[in-house]
């Protein structure tokens, strides 16, 4: 039998008991005092922890009711049929269990279609089920990625219920017009009251509804209360000028970029690089070609870059200190040239089109650094046609061809092609490199890819398999497919399903990955016919 706590001096403090409780009773005597330590100690000191928390629970007093909440706001979007309402919760409960040897098996990755399927029920209009809310903002909370398509799913309902839990507060930050219930634009009143009282995520959604109707209202909104505004926040405010993005906003940009933070000044001056005919764009086209013109040779471009960065540079938001490792005079000319019009260079080198100057010769070594700001100026103004002559034939080798060896690079200028174009480009290249350097370019082409592209990445995939090549290293590019592959390939993959005879060469254990990888791919482009057809009308 334990002993007994004789409690002569009054209870213990909770603290007491916690600290006799972590240091052991050989180290520290239980309380309260009169307990004889010894092999009974551990067993009072629990007894003592019992009647403190008897105690404790026994001595609370009610509290006050809270006022009600306001009732959640009303959804009218559409129901999601019940396969769509099944599907979401297998997508929000079950995991596919890796296989043996960390492979990830045959079974479909749920979790990586989550992100799709909340695509195309936000396309169809449905509302979220009431009863998954928590568990859809528990998984944006784990998953910064799935956060835009899931509060535009929550609606207003989820932003409602985000507010009772601090573990959803990203919820009342994140910019998604869907989960906020806006006002009409015509009214005044309520958008200002909106406009001053509400959560930065009303007030970005109530942004970019304006100023997607009326670009010059919601500008006006803007100015109004700018200076009282956090600098994260001016920074997320300015890039909902990027709809509707016209010279009429040239004059707040350009007051803009004398803003006490450096990264509200740059996001200002990529917005002005953007407005060719903006007082910005003559400014940097100055800079540009003071430092960049055609050489005396015919054919050639001669380079001179910057001997400092002046105040008046600094202030259009030219950097002067260069990251590690980066010359200064090169970095000042990279920002410079990035921001100037594009049209600058034909006019400035007889005429020629794109196509023709990027295959001009670049004096004293500076083509990289010239082509790589070409590239950056073409992806900020958008420019197709420049964007074609720095990118280059497919086949052409990226060390060699125009632009920039940089496969990022090359995917934003690819990006800024057409979707057809954009799928025709890539197939002709992953035909002529293989898949090794594709991954990048293929994360920029339309879900689902066209016919061209899908079948350019099962044939190189499939060379690899019939190869023996070492499976693992196509692993990134088997997720794409998962995701992006039409799934009408489904019936075309079959084939690839079992297991290919290893030779001498092969990898050991390629044929086994590679059919369970086949099998996975086959799996989820079934899986996603499926989920697509449950979430038709």
């Amino acid at each position: 039998m334990s002993q007994r706590i004789t409690d002569t001096t009054g209870p213990a403090s909770w603290e007491d008991l916690v600290t006799a409780a972590l240091l052991g009773t050989d180290r520290r005597e239980p309380p309260p005092a009169t307990l004889t330590p010894g092999k009974d100690a551990p067993a009072a000191l629990l007894d003592a922890a019992a009647v403190h928390t008897v105690r404790r629970r026994a001595g609370l007093r009610p509290a006050t009711a809270a006022p009600r909440p306001d009732p959640a706001p009303a959804d009218d979007r559409n129901e999601l049929p019940p396969a769509a309402h099944r599907r979401l919760l297998q997508f929000l409960t079950d995991r596919a269990a890796p296989a043996a040897g960390g492979r990830r098996g045959a079974a479909p990755d749920l979790t990586e279609l989550l992100p799709q399927w909340l695509a195309a029920a936000n396309e169809h209009g449905y509302r979220a089920p009431a009863p998954l809310l928590p568990a859809l903002l528990d998984a944006a909370r784990a998953r910064a990625d799935l956060r835009p398509q899931t509060l535009s799913f929550a609606g207003a309902r989820g932003l409602w219920l985000a507010r009772f839990n601090p573990e959803w507060k990203y919820a009342l930050r994140g910019a998604v017009g869907g989960s906020v219930l806006l006002p009409a634009a015509d009214d005044t009143n309520a958008v200002l009251q909106l406009w001053e009282e509400g959560l930065f995520a009303e007030r970005v959604a109530l942004l970019e509804s304006i100023r997607a109707a009326a670009p010059a209202r919601a500008l006006a909104l803007l100015t109004g209360t700018w200076r009282t505004e956090r600098a994260e926040d001016r920074l997320m405010f300015l890039d909902t000028l990027r709809t509707g993005l016209s010279d009429n906003d040239e004059n707040f940009l350009e007051h803009t970029l004398g803003d006490r933070s450096r990264n509200v000044r740059a996001a200002a001056a990529e917005l002005l690089s953007a407005l060719p005919r903006s007082a910005f764009a003559e400014r940097m086209a100055a800079r540009a070609t003071a430092c960049v013109r055609p050489g005396t040779a015919p054919g050639t471009i001669a380079v001179e870059a910057p001997r400092e960065c002046d105040t008046g540079m600094q202030r259009d938001g030219v950097v002067p200190n260069p990251p590690t490792g980066r010359g200064k005079r090169a970095w000042w000319l990279s920002q410079i040239v990035e921001s100037a019009p594009l049209t600058v260079w034909s006019r400035i080198l007889a005429g020629r089109a794109p196509g023709e100057i990027v295959t001009l010769t670049v004096a004293d070594g500076w083509a990289d650094e010239l082509h790589t700001a070409w590239c950056r100026a073409a992806v900020r103004q958008r420019d197709a046609e420049w964007a074609r002559a720095l990118l280059g034939a497919p086949a052409a080798s990226p060390e060699t061809g125009p632009g920039t060896a940089s496969l990022s690079e090359r995917a934003k200028l690819l990006n800024i092609l057409p979707p057809g174009e954009r799928a025709r480009w890539a197939a002709e290249f992953v035909s002529a490199h293989g898949l090794s350097d594709a991954f990048q370019l293929l994360g920029v082409c339309a879900v689902p890819w066209a016919e061209p592209l899908g079948h350019a990445v099962v044939d190189a995939l499939e060379i690899a398999r019939e190869a023996g090549s070492y499976p693992w290293s196509f692993s990134g590019v088997m997720g794409l497919a998962e995701r992006c592959l039409d799934p009408a390939e489904a019936s075309r993959l079959d084939l690839l399903t079992a297991a290919p005879e290893e030779s001498e060469t092969s990898s050991p254990g390629a044929g086994t990955y590679w059919s369970e990888a086949f099998h996975r791919l086959v799996s989820t482009l079934r899986l996603r016919e499926a989920m697509h057809r449950e979430l038709a009308p």
